[in-house]
């Protein structure tokens, strides 16, 4: 018997690309966002029909045609997500975005639920509210903070877990024995030719170029690194290729320098690499995730929204195997 699973706020489908690598069905998927909508309409065909864009009119009775799911997936904004219209205090959009995850749950009773946050979620007013709500519904919870980089994917990025059983609380999901972190350097796709410019031109970004000095002075000339291209960054504004990138986020953030003789080079990563480093290519599958929609930047935004597929993978396999329950894809 195969565990089906509901995605809300499923964004582009990280968290159902990991789940389905674990033997579960995606019956379904839901976000406010229509690119979204439509990204995760590709990479799951089979879940076609229940796969729509969330408004504040959405109810849970709207899905009873799926049938039982066993596993609610979420992973919403809960301090300001976009499902509030206007001018609306932010404690106010809060209780929204709990009241969808909340009565999603109370309609469908699912095994399971995890809802995947920020790490600052735990800061927000309503956090013990909502675990208190998810106690009254019959659900016991767990709360930790998980790295990607100790599950294999090639990039370091703490998010926050609640994985919450109506029949026990979730044991704590430990990483895997003798793990080792994933290089940077393995999601660069050395071979694809994109094309880049001499860092030290022209109309470059002064903070960028102090990035970059202080990365050639610590590496010496000749050795490739990733500088960080927009924003700040508190750690430098550069890394080495064999540590995990840091965070992903939604703003297209890490330039590869490379060298071509003496002289450095620099592009940006672009969203297939980036896709390796998410860990959408070190789950198990039998065909390839894909982003077939919107622009560079819409896409990378998607990427930096989602969830690290192999984290799923591992949350969803950990649930039943706690729980003697067995997977098997139908």
């Amino acid at each position: 018997m195969a565990i089906r699973v509901l995605d809300l706020f499923c964004g582009g489908g990280g968290s159902s690309w990991g789940a389905q690598a674990s033997g579960s069905v995606i019956a379904g998927g839901i976000d406010v966002c229509p690119l979204a909508v439509k990204t995760f309409q590709a990479n799951f065909p089979l879940a076609q029909g229940h796969v729509r864009r969330l408004s504040e009119d959405t109810d849970p009775r709207d899905f009873s045609d799926l049938g039982q799911i066993d596993l609610l997936l979420a992973s919403p904004e809960c301090t300001s997500h976009t499902c509030a219209r206007g001018g609306r205090p932010r404690e106010e959009q809060s209780r929204l975005t709990a009241r969808f995850v909340l009565n999603f749950m109370r309609h469908f009773g699912p095994r399971w639920t995890v809802i995947e946050n920020v790490v600052s979620m735990r800061n927000w007013q309503g956090f013990n509210r909502l675990l208190g709500d998810m106690t009254n519904l019959g659900y016991k919870a767990s709360v930790q903070v998980i790295d990607s980089a100790d599950f294999g994917v090639p990039q370091t990025r703490r998010r926050l877990f609640i994985l919450c059983g109506r029949d026990c609380r979730p044991s704590r999901l430990d990483p895997p024995l003798f793990s080792t972190p994933v290089p940077a350097e393995q999601v660069i796709d050395w071979e694809a030719g994109y094309p880049s410019s001499p860092l030290f031109r022209p109309g470059r970004a002064a903070a960028t170029l102090d990035r970059a000095r202080r990365a050639i002075a610590s590496l010496g000339r000749g050795c490739p690194f990733l500088v960080v291209y927009y924003g700040s960054d508190g750690s430098g504004g550069w890394q080495p290729l064999s540590r995990p990138l840091r965070t992903l986020t939604t703003l297209d953030r890490f330039g590869l320098v490379t060298w071509h003789g003496n002289e450095p080079m620099l592009r940006m990563l672009q969203p297939p690499e980036l896709m390796r480093g998410m860990g959408f290519d070190r789950v198990s599958m039998d065909r390839q995730y894909t982003l077939p929609f919107g622009s560079r930047r819409d896409r990378i935004r998607l990427l930096g929204n989602g969830v690290c597929p192999p984290v799923m993978a591992s949350v969803v396999e950990h649930l039943c195997v706690s729980q003697g329950f067995a997977i098997a894809a139908e």
